[in-house]
Order: structure tokens, then sequence, then C-alpha cells
């Protein structure tokens, strides 16, 4: 069971989350906080080469979009801040907090993307009426036209549909946790060369587990960039050790329950798992600083 104290930890802002006060002119309830979102953002097909993508903070964010009007007026597609489902997710989380709602990023895969994939994605993860939601800010009509998402009118992006630990074919507009994912790999019932980027190498168990280590750093409030890498993340070549193995088994088991997800926050501190003040970030192959200033 989620604690009270939990919720707490939850609805305050975060060291990439910070209160800044421009957030609580966003809504408070969720659908329409996603449908605001998606007036600010786009999406940048593939990795991003732009610096926007780059961004690590609310703050950082929310300077770039000053500018261009408030964050009640949604911009026109060009003017939208280029970037990733990671920010599609930071910007909702750190609104929903600054109303005082417990929210947190979760990383993981969607189904939903592509058949038979588990595509590398962000989502929002917020308390109402009693329980953890998952919502996707990122599915704005336009791309879900794009895509050929066909989800119907029951679907709700707010209330998005958890996928299964246990069972051998996922939920087809599921979003899975890196923990859930990571578990059915290790039971046989997941490929995980059908886990993450298609195409790039971006992908296989090796990706799963950097993706649980970024959930269980986002789950302790430091929601970093998709492609930092930093501690026991392991590369594509390197092998899973027994003992990674056996830390990242006791962290899905953890994380795949929304409701005992907060317990990560326990292991968090160890040296292979804590964000240190420099990550590498892979794309731009630099070491960089998580916060700038």
């Amino acid at each position: 069971m989620t604690t009270q104290d939990e919720l707490a930890y939850y609805a305050a802002p975060g060291p990439l989350t910070t209160a800044e006060p421009a957030l609580t002119s966003l809504p408070a309830e969720v659908l329409a906080l996603l449908e605001a979102v998606q007036g600010l953002l786009v999406h940048e097909p593939g990795h991003p080469d732009r610096p926007t993508g780059h961004l690590r903070s609310t703050a950082e964010i929310l300077d770039h979009l000053a500018p261009t009007g408030p964050l009640t007026q949604a911009r026109q597609p060009d003017q939208r801040l280029i970037g990733c489902c990671r920010h599609f997710t930071l910007l909702p989380v750190a609104a929903l907090r600054a109303h005082g709602i417990p929210a947190r990023a979760r990383c993981g895969f969607a189904t939903y993307f592509m058949p038979g994939w588990h595509i590398d994605h962000w989502v929002v993860e917020c308390w109402s009426a009693g329980r953890w939601h998952l919502a996707d800010a990122q599915l704005d009509p336009a791309l879900r036209e794009r895509l050929g998402i066909a989800f119907g009118s029951a679907f709700n992006p707010a209330d998005v549909p958890r996928g299964s630990t246990t069972a051998p074919n996922a939920d087809p507009r599921a979003f899975a946790v890196a923990g859930e994912t990571w578990l059915r790999c290790r039971a046989g019932n997941l490929d995980p060369a059908r886990c993450g980027f298609p195409g790039d190498g971006t992908h296989g168990l090796w990706w799963i587990a950097g993706n649980l280590i970024r959930d269980v750093a986002a789950l302790a409030k430091m929601e970093l960039l998709p492609w930092d890498l930093w501690g026991a993340m392991p590369g594509p070549a390197d092998p899973i050790t027994d003992d990674l193995a056996t830390l990242l088994d006791h962290l899905a088991t953890i994380t795949a329950d929304p409701e005992t997800a907060a317990k990560s926050r326990d292991t968090y501190p160890d040296a292979a798992l804590k964000v240190p003040a420099k990550v590498f970030n892979h794309l731009r192959q630099a070491e960089e600083p998580v916060f700038t200033s």
C-alpha cells in the first residue's frame, strides 16, 4: 500500500521539478493538463539533435517557453519546444507537484507505437481516487493519426492501461514500466531484442537494465534524460553480471507494482544507482553536469 508519507513525498517538487510560479497556471485536472502540455511541446522524431532536447530541468524548459507567451497559451507547432517523451512527462509531473498532487515520472516501454515492439517511452504516474494512474501527454490527436494508433473511444490518455508481469501477451495499448519489462524477459515471456528502439542497436536486455535504473532514479525524483548514462548501466557489449542481475531482479519486483515502487528509494543511494553530479550524454558523447547552475 502507498503510504501517506510516500504521497507527500511525490506531491512535493524535486531537484529537476522545482516549483516555478508559472506552473500553477497549468490545469490541475490531468486530462486538461495533458492537452495544455501538448500545446507547449512537440516531439522530435528519432533521437533529438536540437539543444532543447537535452534540457534536464523544468526551470530550463520554462525559460525557453517564456519568450513565446504564458503557459496557458498554446503555441503554433513551429513555436513549441522540441523535446522527447521524457519532456512530455517532466512538465506535467512538475505542474501536478506544484498543485500539491502526488506525481512521478516512470521510465519503461509502450506497446502502442509499433506492433510487436515495446518502444522506449516515459509517462506520468499520478495519484487520483485512491490509486496510481498512468498518463501519456505525448499522445495528442496528431500523433495518433500520424502513427495510425487506433485506441478507440474507450481509451483514456489520462489512464493508460498497464501491462502484466505474468501474461505472455501484453495489452496492445499498455505501458510497461521498466521493472515489469525486465521481469517478463527474465521469465521468458518477452523477447528483450524487441524492447527499446528498432534499427539502431538500442534494444535488448542491456537497454532494459538501463531503463530500470533510470526508473529507480525517477522514483527518487531524479528524472534524467533517456540517453544519460551512469553507475551500473551496462553497454550493449557488457555482460550483465550475476550481482547486477540480482540487484535488478530485486528492484524490478519492487517497481513493477505502483503500490510498492516508492520502496526503491531505500536502495537508490547505492553507488550503482544514484545519479552523480555528472553523467555521460550518450547522444552527445560527452560528460555533462546534471545541473547547469
